[in-house]
């Protein structure tokens, strides 16, 4: 192979190999629901990763696409917020004037095996001495094949009216060895965003 094209071939796979893949694998919305983002008051978005640091930028990144209607649930539902109590809970999200809330969670890491088969080399038919001879009781020799390990990570992503008191929106979403968990968060926050355009659930104006 000329070095050249060796190192354009080095490249190109180096690159497949830090790309972050996120797809959709299953969606469901409350039928005939659609939102309209400059209507709303308030959403409250919420990260449930146990990484501080990732919950911060999850919510961050969710917060970038509701136009300023977004509230982070690390400033919100603080220290003083009573988590025990279900009813209330949900009253006082209510009293603060939320119409809605995102919730995103990691729920599933899986280890994926695949095998890559080796290369089999047969050596030319001008092998006829000392070399032939040998030849016939070992007539190849091969690289072997490997194992990679692929991560996918599956999250599942909630919308919830809080006027109604009841989920409107929910979506599944895998990501294959993701470039780090920042990345994979920011990836899935676009992939779900425009998933629920596709689907006609909201809309910005």
């Amino acid at each position: 192979m000329k070095p050249k094209i060796a190192l354009v071939y080095l490249f190109f796979v180096v690159f497949l190999s830090s790309c972050v893949n996120t797809r959709i694998t299953s969606s469901w919305k409350e039928p005939d629901t659609k939102i309209n983002i400059s209507k709303l008051n308030k959403v409250l978005v919420v990260a449930l990763f146990k990484n501080e640091t990732t919950r911060h930028k999850a919510e961050d990144y969710m917060v970038s696409y509701l136009n300023g209607k977004g509230v982070v649930s690390y400033d919100y539902l603080n220290e003083k917020f009573n988590r025990e109590n279900e009813a209330a809970i949900h009253t006082k999200i209510k009293a603060d004037g939320f119409d809605g809330a995102i919730t995103m969670r990691l729920i599933d890491i899986n280890n994926e095996k695949s095998y890559t088969p080796g290369t089999n080399y047969v050596y030319p038919s001008y092998y006829r001495t000392f070399g032939g001879y040998y030849y016939q009781y070992w007539n190849n020799y091969n690289t072997p094949g490997s194992y990679i390990t692929t991560k996918v990570y599956t999250v599942e992503t909630h919308i919830y009216s809080i006027k109604e008191d009841k989920m409107i929106w929910t979506g599944l979403t895998e990501t294959t060895n993701p470039d780090g968990f920042d990345n994979m968060t920011k990836e899935i926050t676009e992939v779900v965003y425009k998933q629920m355009i596709k689907e006609g659930f909201i809309t910005k104006k």
